[in-house]
């Protein structure tokens, strides 16, 4: 059995999890940053930095005693180097490397957006390649053909703001708090979806791009005219999300070939609605549909650790450098609109 020590500062979860290859977490701990942002509305970065520096070190030795043992039982060091906010990656990453240093272990660096690719798998020890995967959470909305570790191909991405993005603003636009996303489904389970016409971007058109801005400025502009519940603007919003959502990954299935399953996988796939319309368009192709468990949606070290299981022998050099942004599929063609977000 190998073990593999994942640590995870991305964002604003400071998280440590140990994993093996047989796909048990033997512990995992998760330090949650809501309380310090939440008056903002939103993660502020610096403020999330610092409570990285904080927490880390005192959270890996937790995790560690967790399980009963020490760093010298650990086989790898993996750790995200991106994309995110570069001040909390940068934290987990020195510390990966100091750690690995001092007890002479591989570091493993991971793309945050592979640890979310891969995490169906530690759950589901099924799943094989390839399949297609909606990867949807507050700063990335992609549909991504996996073909093996390290091997993406971007069918589609947004062109604007992410769906988890969208989720938060609509939660702040309602009132709702921080954070938004898990709030607003809330809401939505007491409303109307059809009191509230709302846009569906780019529903119906060829490419299978996202866009989510318009749909947030159309939120906005419902609640300002203040003939609307909220628990109505809501239930609205949510819809047009899941029928966006699944217009444009039924256009990527059309595109991506044979594949294994439909999987979700980011903080957006613990939305109860999101996952039900995509396991029955799952079911319209006769496509397993796969989904991790809740606990590993969200940001998490266990899957950091797992995508560190699956790298195995791909050791990454000390002077690995954070990146704040890191695409899976560097060879994919930019897409007309959409920025840096390509």
């Amino acid at each position: 059995m190998r073990v593999v020590l994942g640590i995870e500062s991305s964002c604003d979860e400071t998280a440590a999890a140990l994993v093996t290859d047989r796909r048990v977490i033997l512990a995992q701990r998760i330090a949650s940053q809501d309380d310090a942002h939440r008056p903002y509305g939103g993660v502020v970065p610096e403020i999330a930095a610092r409570a990285h520096a904080e927490r880390l070190t005192p959270l890996i030795a937790a995790t560690l005693a967790d399980a009963g043992m020490t760093l010298a039982q650990v086989d790898a060091i993996a750790a995200t180097a991106g994309p995110g906010l570069i001040g909390g990656v940068m934290v987990g990453l020195v510390t990966a490397k100091a750690l690995a240093m001092a007890g002479a272990k591989p570091l493993i660096a991971i793309n945050h957006l592979e640890g979310h690719a891969l995490s169906p798998r530690l759950a589901d020890e099924t799943l094989g390649f390839p399949y297609l995967l909606l990867l949807a959470s507050g700063g990335h909305c992609q549909v991504l053909l996996v073909e093996g570790v390290g091997r993406f191909r971007r069918l589609a991405t947004t062109i604007d703001d992410a769906l988890g993005e969208a989720f938060d603003k609509t939660a702040k636009i309602l009132g709702l708090g921080y954070p938004g996303g898990p709030a607003v489904e809330r809401l939505a389970a007491q409303g109307d979806a059809r009191a509230v016409p709302l846009p569906r971007p780019l529903l119906g058109s060829a490419e299978p791009h996202f866009s989510f801005a318009g749909l947030k400025s159309a939120v906005l502009r419902a609640r300002q005219a203040g003939v609307h519940a909220d628990a109505d603007i809501a239930a609205a919003f949510q819809q047009a999300a899941v029928d966006c959502v699944i217009d444009r990954t039924r256009r990527a299935l059309a595109a991506a070939g044979p594949v294994q399953a439909l999987v979700v996988a980011g903080g957006v796939a613990a939305n109860r609605a999101i996952r039900a319309a995509l396991e029955a368009l799952a079911g319209e192709h006769g496509l397993r549909f796969v989904a991790p468990p809740l606990a590993l949606c969200t940001d998490n070290a266990a899957m950091i650790a797992w995508a560190g299981v699956e790298r195995l022998g791909q050791d990454d050099p000390l002077d690995f450098a954070a990146r704040p942004r890191w695409p899976l599929d560097p060879a994919a063609d930019p897409v007309r609109g959409a920025g840096v977000k390509a």
